[in-house]
C-alpha cells in the first residue's frame, strides 16, 4: 500500500527522535505511533512535515500533551494503553523519508488513520502556542 499525501492530522508509525536522544548523540530511536501537524505545500519538490510524537508516557512538568480519548484510540486501532500527543517537542522531516515504518501487524500499511478534526484543531493549537513562543523543542 503506498504512502498517501501528508495532510495535517494523519497518523503514522515513525521513528521519532526525542531531543534529549539527539542531544546524546543518536540518530535513531524506537517507530511509534506519530501525526502530522504541518505540511508543505505540494507543490513543493521536497515535501516538509512537522511531526508531532504520540506516547504512552504521562506529560511531564517539562511536556505538554493532550490525551488520546479511548474512542480516538480505538478508532485507530492503537493499543488500550493511555496515550498522549505531545505538542512541546517535534521533528521537522521530508515526505516521504526513511523514518516511516510500516504497522506492527503489516508488512504494507504505514498509517493508522486521521485524528478527528475537532481534536486535531486543539492539538493544533496548543502546538502553535508553544512554538510561536519558542517553548516547543525541535530535533
Amino acid at each position: 500500500m503506498p504512502l498517501p499525501e501528508p495532510e495535517p492530522g494523519l497518523v503514522f508509525r515513525y521513528d521519532f527522535l526525542w531531543r534529549r536522544e539527539a542531544d546524546a548523540g543518536r540518530d535513531t530511536s524506537k517507530e511509534r505511533p506519530a501525526c502530522i501537524a504541518v505540511a508543505t505545500d505540494s507543490e513543493m519538490a521536497r515535501r516538509r512535515v512537522v511531526i508531532l510524537p504520540i506516547t504512552h508516557s504521562r506529560p511531564s512538568k517539562a511536556t505538554f500533551g493532550i490525551e488520546l480519548p479511548d474512542t480516538v484510540r480505538r478508532a485507530l486501532g492503537l493499543d488500550d494503553e493511555p496515550c498522549w500527543v505531545i505538542v512541546s517537542e517535534y521533528n521537522i522531516d521530508n515526505w516521504p523519508n526513511a523514518g516511516i515504518a510500516t504497522l506492527p501487524e503489516s508488512t504494507s500499511k504505514y498509517t493508522y488513520g486521521y485524528l478527528p478534526p475537532r481534536l486535531f484543531e486543539t492539538i493544533k493549537a496548543e502546538f502553535l502556542k508553544r512554538f510561536d513562543s519558542k517553548r516547543a523543542v525541535r530535533r
